[in-house]
């Protein structure tokens, strides 16, 4: 186990992540990048130590492969989501496991991203920021962890979308635009503001993403034949999610 020097200042503002990882290479290519841009970084290489890790030193976010030895990665991530000391912590896989199952199987076991290797450093900080930020605002407002709009509910502590009761499989991505916008009933994102929430602003990601993830997350619901959210577009600006009348 290593750890990084005590926090600096910049650290301090970053905050803490635990890398749970057992080859030590992935595990030190991690640990630099994230030290280099100011996180602080512990680490562990297995389940059992992750869990203890986490209860001592309250990361803001863990990374977690999921073929980690004594207890896989799911099950530390379901243990981590059930403890009410913890599930607030976000949790990201990185992982080389790329099926769509895996993927799936994570987030219904309440994983807030799933980062597939061989990744890039940059995308991986973005994804660490976004989850971090989303943090921050749930619990400056613990209301937002459950979204109510007319038929719609959005639970962030449970990865679910339902509509009129039913549920509606959604991307991640496509899960927090919806969450963001519907948060927020009237006011109106633009695409680059929405980029920064969703994304992090690291320079890979168009404008125009936006635009197709909103597109998907619209066609899913007509395709479950249920009434596709009420968000606007405003022509020029960006989107808003319509209050009720």
């Amino acid at each position: 186990m290593t750890t990084s020097p005590p926090r600096s200042a910049s650290s301090q503002r970053r905050g803490r992540v635990l890398v749970v990882e057992d080859e030590p290479d992935v595990a030190e290519l991690i640990r630099y990048n994230l030290v280099k841009e100011g996180w602080e970084v512990l680490t562990a290489s297995s389940g059992a130590e992750a869990l203890k890790r986490v209860r001592e030193a309250r990361p803001d976010v863990v990374l977690l492969d999921i073929m980690v030895p004594q207890l896989n990665g799911w099950e530390v991530c379901r243990r981590l989501k059930e403890d009410p000391e913890t599930r607030a912590i976000p949790v990201i896989m990185v992982t080389g496991r790329v099926e769509e199952g895996d993927k799936v199987l994570g987030f219904e076991l309440g994983a807030d991203d799933y980062v597939t290797k061989p990744f890039s450093p940059r995308e991986l900080i973005a994804r660490i920021r976004a989850v971090a930020r989303r943090r921050v605002v749930v619990e400056e407002d613990p209301k937002r962890l459950l979204v109510k709009a007319g038929e719609l509910e959005i639970d962030r502590y449970r990865f679910e979308v339902r509509m009129k009761g039913r549920p509606v499989e959604l991307t991640p991505k496509e899960f927090e635009l919806l969450a963001v916008l519907a948060g927020t009933p009237g006011r109106v994102f633009g695409r680059d503001e929405l980029l920064d929430i969703v994304w992090g602003r690291d320079g890979f990601v168009e404008p125009r993403t936006v635009d197709v993830h909103l597109a998907r997350l619209r066609r899913k619901f007509v395709q479950a034949k249920l009434p596709a959210p009420r968000i606007d577009t405003v022509r020029g600006v960006g989107y808003r999610f319509r209050e009720s009348v």
